[in-house]
């Protein structure tokens, strides 16, 4: 910390000394009045004139108040005549306000990135739970459907969803995809009751967990399961020749049955 001088210890006015301090000179005659700053001398006609202990004194005022003290506190402070000891207290006290702030910024990144990623989920948790190459799976998401409203619905509701809510979510997700293979895997016709009633299922869970999706929309999405062989292979966990092609007839199936 830089003391401030005046050249030659010329005094100042309340005025001058206010513009040097930088506080306002209502504040100057607080200080006066409560005996935290007195001034050291006065003109003849009674005016406060400041010298360059005084702005010394001021600046360490300034500096203990931009520390959160109380002016009780500051004159307790300032009772101790010892620099060092003073220059002292005001880095312990700035440290360990760095390190508060320091958990305070750690604290709104990982609240930015929840807003930005549509998840209370760190970087880590999602890694731990979908996988490395989810990131960049949501960033290709959310180029290709980042405009639609099922995108910004899904994205309002994710982002209360607790670490707990997403092991469920994955727990029931699991469940369903392994349903739908095994019937895949069973040689069922798409037709068939028990494939429309596992893709019904997985319906039913991105419309409670992520966006409404009636079954004409659901349609839509089983053209994804033909155009792009990811979209099967992540409910299989491996590529299955035709499952892509048996999800979307299930789908279509299931959308033109009545109930």
């Amino acid at each position: 910390m830089t003391a401030m001088t005046t050249e030659n210890d010329v005094s100042l006015t309340v005025g001058q000394a206010a513009e040097q301090t930088g506080v306002t000179v209502r504040t100057l005659h607080h200080y006066d009045e409560i005996g935290l700053l007195r001034p050291s001398g006065r003109t003849a006609s009674g005016y406060r004139l400041y010298t360059a202990a005084d702005l010394e004194r001021m600046q360490q005022i300034v500096v203990y108040r931009r520390l959160g003290f109380s002016l009780e506190e500051v004159a307790e402070l300032l009772a101790d005549s010892d620099a060092v000891a003073h220059l002292q207290r005001q880095r312990q006290t700035v440290m360990a306000r760095m390190a508060e702030l320091g958990d305070l910024v750690e604290s709104i990144d990982r609240a930015l990135e929840a807003e930005m990623s549509g998840t209370t989920l760190t970087a880590a948790e999602r890694r731990e739970l979908f996988g490395e190459s989810f990131d960049e799976e949501q960033r290709e998401a959310q180029e290709r459907w980042g405009d639609t409203a099922q995108w910004k619905q899904s994205a309002a509701r994710t982002k209360r969803y607790t670490k707990e809510d997403w092991e469920r979510l994955k727990a029931e997700q699991r469940g369903i995809f392994d349903r739908i293979v095994a019937t895949f895997r069973s040689g069922a016709a798409p037709e068939r009751t028990e494939a429309m009633d596992a893709v019904e299922e997985h319906r039913v869970f991105i419309d409670r967990w992520f966006y409404d999706c009636p079954r004409e929309f659901q349609v839509k999405l089983g053209e994804l399961y033909v155009a792009d062989p990811r979209y099967g292979e992540g409910i299989a966990g491996e590529a299955l020749e035709g499952l892509g092609n048996w999800i979307r007839d299930a789908i279509v199936a299931n959308a033109a049955r009545e109930g």
